[in-house]
């Protein structure tokens, strides 16, 4: 075997020094499910999720953070990779309320064919808001686990939902450590973090305190990062379900970044807003605004068409009436006064596109120089 390539299931590939077992099995296009991966963060194994069989190892090896070493023989879905990753769902699934995997039981007693199904429940905490969207329901049933191998463990936390933005189920936390390490090593806010030990471990902010009495600028990273229903966005809890929705792709209009966001439509209404993985410039990350603000779309106070102020009352217009409107009126002060009586502001809120005929017509058709910019300072 030549220098820098390892065996995977049985094919050979190279490999850069530095990369992971994971690495090398995404490139080309190997499926080693994970669950406290992140891109963008260090690695920490801490799931066992990712465990794959190396020949000649004692034991079973995280292949997130396991570095690729020349001459490896690698098998990521070996009888003992499969049955260690049963085990671990298995756990997962009883550490709290995960109510998505259920078994039906046949005539004869016996458990039929594993199959997953939406708990006919009403709006409550038994309900999984996420249900669908789930990575680890995604592995139940992949792996055929049900999750009662194991008693349930005790919630020892009650739901947060104190802050205006993201519901906070203890119940649910799997405690991956993916929203610490987007809050601390891809945002940088340094918000939350483990806290206490063993059993009654779990994720808090600085002194234990609720998110909105923190450091948490509410950029909603943890959110898009959580692999459960842990967190949850609050205006989406319970509005949508993958299925219903339909993505849509486009630019956030808050300020000139140019952020890549997924619009979530239901009903030809926009419930929920993503980062778009992977794009530039924002690559998924998202401020408070781009992620949360997003209600005035659909506002019925919305402005939806032109308003003309006639005795001191507004009332709708046509566009061609709107605009005629200021065309005349910028023409009357002009000639009356003169251009430098005028004034442009343009927006951040815009693209560069739009404030550059901005500034084209205030200089070529307004004739002034008076033109100017709300991020400026």
């Amino acid at each position: 075997m030549t220098e820098n390539q390892v065996t995977i299931n049985g094919n050979r590939f190279s490999f850069e020094p530095g990369e992971t077992i994971l690495d090398v099995a995404r490139r080309n296009s190997i499926d080693i499910p994970t669950l406290c991966h992140l891109k963008g963060a260090a690695p920490t194994g801490a799931c066992r999720v990712c465990v794959v069989e190396v020949e000649n190892a004692r034991n079973l090896l995280p292949a997130c953070a396991t570095p690729a070493q020349a001459g490896m023989v690698i098998h990521t879905e070996s009888p003992a990779v499969v049955t260690s990753r049963k085990m671990t769902i298995e756990l997962l699934l009883a550490s709290g309320n995960h109510n998505c995997a259920v078994r039906e039981s046949d005539d004869t007693g016996s458990f039929s064919d594993f199959q997953l199904r939406v708990q006919q429940y009403d709006h409550s905490d038994r309900l999984c808001p996420v249900w669908g969207d789930c990575r680890l329901q995604d592995l139940a049933y992949r792996y055929q686990v049900s999750g009662r191998a194991f008693p349930a463990t005790e919630v020892k936390y009650p739901l947060e939902t104190v802050n205006p933005f993201i519901v906070r189920d203890f119940s649910r936390c799997i405690l991956c450590g993916r929203c610490v390490q987007a809050c601390n090593e891809v945002q940088v806010n340094n918000a939350i973090n483990f806290g206490y030990r063993g059993k009654d471990s779990k994720i808090v902010a600085a002194g234990d305190r609720p998110l909105k009495d923190s450091d948490c600028v509410f950029c909603g990273e943890c959110v898009q990062a959580c692999p459960v229903g842990a967190l949850v966005e609050k205006d989406a809890k319970y509005r949508w379900r993958p299925w219903e929705e339909e993505k849509v792709r486009t630019t956030c209009s808050y300020c000139g970044v140019g952020c890549q966001i997924e619009l979530h439509v239901k009903d030809d209404k926009v419930v929920k807003v993503t980062g778009a993985e992977g794009v530039a410039p924002n690559y998924g990350s998202l401020c408070v605004k781009g992620r949360f603000g997003f209600k005035f779309i659909n506002s019925p106070e919305r402005l939806t068409s032109p308003m003309i102020k006639e005795n001191g009352e507004f009332r709708r217009a046509e566009w061609d009436e709107a605009l005629d409107l200021v065309a005349r009126r910028l023409s009357e002060i002009k000639d009356t006064y003169d251009p430098d009586s005028l004034g442009v502001l343009t927006s951040a809120r815009i693209t560069n596109e739009d404030n550059y005929i901005a500034q084209k017509f205030t200089r070529a058709v307004l004739k002034t120089n008076n033109i100017d910019h709300c991020a400026r300072l």
